[in-house]
């Protein structure tokens, strides 16, 4: 296609990564796009921008006709929400960053785009600057994908990294908001939910199907314990927080949870704030995609990217969808896992095992290995569980039930009208 048009930008935000989009704009003579307003939320703070592109009235940016592209880099994923909507219903494009907004909207706001012939971009929104979801829309189209399997949360690979060289976890995450790489709050993060929300966008994106948050379980890092590192450094371990999607037949299955992983695995070498991403695929093999997955610029790189593609009319075509109709997300399987118990045996009792392998008890700690039920994992919540913690263990086989169950939005499954 030819480059058609001059981008004119409203942007929402000026924090971290819109502050690094507007460097690294300005700073590039490769893209004929320039940013016409800002919008953000304090008047008063202290910026060296002439204060005559920044407004706090959303409507500023969304009623000038002269803006054709939304940028939309806030952190409330409501008020994201009601931004690109409107924005796309005025036939403008959009480009967010927003995981947890597009993972909850996913469906309605590809209508949205397609009704209107606007595009809807979102590299940013999975993995920084690693192109993962564009390489799943282009390169792996015609191959057939069996598995995707990453670190997609810098912010806990940064606290295990620190784990595995001695520190604890209250002293690994202090470190980490110390740095800037973890929120005050860093529930969102070690908790497993930001891993699962760009969970959604990979499903999607590798398997054609959408899967409601709430479908996919998500279990952080946050209960690991001094003991549960040292059982997987005695056996050349270490832990690795992974969003996890895999078909088999005609089931998806998907998870967010911590994983044990040997010296042979891609993970292994993977450190502090880097992503990676290995997709699997049947005639490709395995790919792995590595880069900074947070921070200023490489977020700002990967808007960039997508603002790049607008100058040729670039869209998602999410042409995967026409070939999954009888395709389906599933909870209904077993894995081998590790159990551990700060409470000794009355905490491991409180999952049950098809099978037991491996057990230890002693006065101050006691774990398991052993064969369960996915959706048993799921039920429990071990994110509030502060005296259990479980890693999966390494070449677990996923063991599909004979007649699996469909899970949540899946058992009525409508295709996006093209």
């Amino acid at each position: 296609m030819k480059n058609k048009k001059k981008l004119t930008i409203g942007l929402f935000g000026l924090g971290c990564v819109g502050g690094g989009l507007y460097e690294v704009l300005n700073r590039s003579s490769l893209i004929d796009a320039e940013i016409k307003t800002i919008c953000i939320r304090d008047q008063n703070k202290k910026r060296t921008l002439s204060e005559y592109i920044l407004t706090t009235d959303r409507y500023a940016i969304l009623d000038d006709d002269e803006i054709n592209v939304v940028v939309e880099l806030i952190d409330d994923a409501n008020a994201a929400y009601e931004i690109v909507s409107e924005a796309l219903k005025r036939g403008k494009h959009v480009v967010t960053a927003n995981k947890k907004m597009v993972a909850e909207h996913l469906d309605e706001l590809i209508k949205l785009a397609r009704k209107n012939e606007v595009s809807f971009l979102y590299e940013a929104s999975v993995c920084g600057s690693i192109p993962v979801i564009r390489n799943l829309e282009e390169y792996y189209n015609n191959d057939s994908l069996s598995s995707v399997t990453g670190i997609c949360n810098g912010t806990t690979n940064y606290i295990l990294s620190q784990t595995n060289r001695g520190l604890t976890f209250a002293e690994a995450l202090s470190k980490a908001q110390e740095l800037g790489f973890a929120e005050s709050d860093p529930t969102m993060d070690i908790d497993g939910y930001d891993s699962k929300f760009k969970l959604v966008l990979l499903i999607k994106h590798a398997f054609g199907i959408t899967v409601q948050p709430d479908d996919i379980a998500n279990t952080g890092i946050r209960n690991i314990k001094p003991q549960d590192l040292n059982y997987a450094a005695e056996k050349g371990y270490r832990v690795k927080l992974f969003s996890h999607a895999q078909k088999i037949g005609k089931h998806v299955l998907g998870m967010v949870a911590p994983y044990f992983v040997p010296e042979t695995h891609f993970a292994y070498t993977v450190e502090n704030e880097f992503n990676a991403i290995v997709v699997e695929a049947l005639f490709s093999d395995k790919q792995l995609f590595i880069g900074k997955g947070a921070g200023s610029y490489p977020t700002a790189s990967a808007v960039l990217s997508d603002i790049a593609a607008l100058l040729f009319d670039y869209q998602y075509e999410y042409k995967k969808e026409q070939s999954v109709i009888d395709t389906f997300f599933t909870n209904d399987f077993s894995l081998d896992i590790y159990l551990g118990s700060s409470e000794g045996e009355i905490g491991l009792n409180e999952l049950s095992f098809e099978l037991e392998y491996t057990r230890f008890v002693s006065d101050e700690y006691a774990y398991k290995t052993g064969r369960v039920l996915f959706s048993e994992l799921k039920a429990m919540d071990f994110n509030k569980k502060k005296h259990l913690f479980f890693a999966i263990l390494p070449d677990a086989s996923v063991g599909l039930s004979e007649n699996p169950r469909i899970t949540g939005a899946q058992k009525n499954k409508e295709l996006i009208p093209g």
